[in-house]
């Protein structure tokens, strides 16, 4: 039988992508896999000097990719990202809208300022991409696809976080808000979530000592808590990548859970 979808490598040959916060961990992961994928890739992150060693490293592999600068909470930066896609690839097909920030801290302790910078960069982010991608994709007729990254604490709440859930939140609904709107335009544009538990990257370091704690203590913990372990940012980039080719195609506004089991229920 004939598939639409291509099963073999290169599963997004002839895709433009842009996958924020993509100067390490997940996003990292994510934009490296993409172009491995066949996809040309903006790179793009505030991060300057880790965002033009991502690019530089794909290219080594035999991939495409660009670094672009990008504040996700500066509109102005998202016109000009865009802007630069057209001019140089003629469209966008795929936005992962990964770039994003935490803080532990509770209700009672969390401050406006704390709160305010938290929700810019988690939820304002994501609203100003799927905005200005929309306004795009729309043009070129083709499949494209929108990946918000969300968390479980989108889904279940934690004590400690209590910004960082609510900015997670948000990200689950307006994914849900945004591919309706699509849909109901019969735009060729799905929006989908992706709610990763704990993935071991380069800010484990930083979230033990929120908690003043040791890393290795803090790896042990969150080995506890996953039945089977703590994720890879390997693990995230292939459902984005699920998600971003055309396999995907009958799939928009669904939540995608990727947490080794947390979400599942109690173990003992």
């Amino acid at each position: 039988m004939k598939q639409n979808a291509k099963t073999d490598l290169h599963r997004l040959e002839g895709k433009v992508a842009i996958v924020t916060g993509s100067a390490g961990g997940i996003g990292e992961a994510t934009a490296k896999l993409f172009a491995q994928e066949g996809a040309k890739v903006n790179v793009a992150d505030i991060n300057e000097e880790g965002g033009k060693r991502v690019e530089e490293e794909i290219r080594q592999g035999g991939g495409e990719a660009v670094f672009i600068r990008l504040d996700v909470t500066s509109e102005e930066n998202w016109q000009s990202l865009m802007k630069a896609t057209i001019e140089k690839y003629g469209k966008l097909n795929i936005l992962v809208n990964n770039a994003g920030v935490s803080q532990i801290a509770g209700v009672e302790v969390t401050t406006l300022e704390d709160w305010n910078a938290i929700m810019s960069v988690n939820a304002t982010g994501v609203f100003l991409g799927m905005k200005h991608a929309i306004m795009t994709m729309k043009n070129n007729k083709e499949p494209c696809s929108i990946v918000n990254r969300s968390s479980i604490d989108g889904q279940i709440a934690e004590a400690e976080l209590f910004a960082y859930c609510a900015s997670k939140g948000a990200v689950t609904i307006m994914t849900k808000s945004a591919a309706l709107y699509c849909a109901a335009r019969k735009y060729n544009i799905r929006v989908n979530s992706v709610h990763p538990a704990y993935v071991h990257t380069n800010m484990t370091k930083g979230e033990a000592r929120s908690y003043g704690i040791p890393e290795e203590e803090y790896l042990e913990r969150m080995k506890a808590i996953h039945p089977i372990g703590i994720g890879q940012t390997t693990d995230v980039a292939y459902m984005d990548l699920f998600l971003a080719s055309d396999e995907s195609k009958w799939v928009t506004g669904a939540e995608f859970v990727i947490d080794g089991g947390v979400t599942a229920g109690i173990t003992v």
